[in-house]
């Protein structure tokens, strides 16, 4: 009997988060590195996001009963020509990891998993908020240009994205950070 799309999917998405996490802490050690600590605590909290969504999968993998091993990650991009290139690689990887998830939500639809469904549905709505944050701070950076004082104070003014706080939001293996 083969094993379900949905599952081997699901499985891969955790490596998915996980390689986000990743990236997401190559791009703020490159801002701490460049002297933006604003930005750096940014994507710091991203990065400890990611780590968090691919601990509520293994959670919900858990509570299933469904067989999980953690995967290893691949390599992420350390080193950027300029400060909006890496604010520009963050969208494209929350625009990657929506696509990603909506794959997920229809192998759930399609192999009639509704306990699949429900549970992508937190994730499905907070990619709305990551790539509507993402893109902000992007426009934000791109109209700031060479005024690297104004985009750090709006980083530090302005909330972006929820923060990692969610009320509605799965459980994590080992609690969330």
């Amino acid at each position: 009997m083969s094993e379900s799309r949905f599952l081997e999917l699901l499985r891969e998405q955790v490596r998915h988060e996980f390689n986000a996490h990743q990236q997401y802490i190559a791009i703020a050690v490159w801002f701490d590195g460049h002297d933006l600590p604003q930005l750096a605590r940014h994507y710091y909290r991203q990065a400890l996001e990611e780590r968090n969504h691919a601990m509520m999968i293994v959670q919900y993998m858990l509570d299933r009963d469904l067989p999980i091993a953690i995967p290893g990650t691949g390599e992420v991009r350390n080193d950027f020509d300029d400060v909006v290139t890496p604010i520009r690689l963050a969208l494209e990887q929350e625009k990657q990891v929506t696509a990603q998830i909506e794959e997920l939500f229809r192998a759930a639809r399609e192999e009639g998993d509704a306990l699949g469904e429900q549970f992508l549905l937190w994730f499905l709505k907070e990619q709305v908020e990551e790539v509507a944050s993402a893109t902000t701070l992007l426009t934000v950076a791109e109209r700031a240009g060479s005024n690297l004082f104004d985009l750090e104070n709006y980083v530090a003014r302005e909330q972006i994205g929820d923060g990692g706080e969610s009320p509605d939001a799965p459980a994590a293996a080992g609690g969330a950070l």
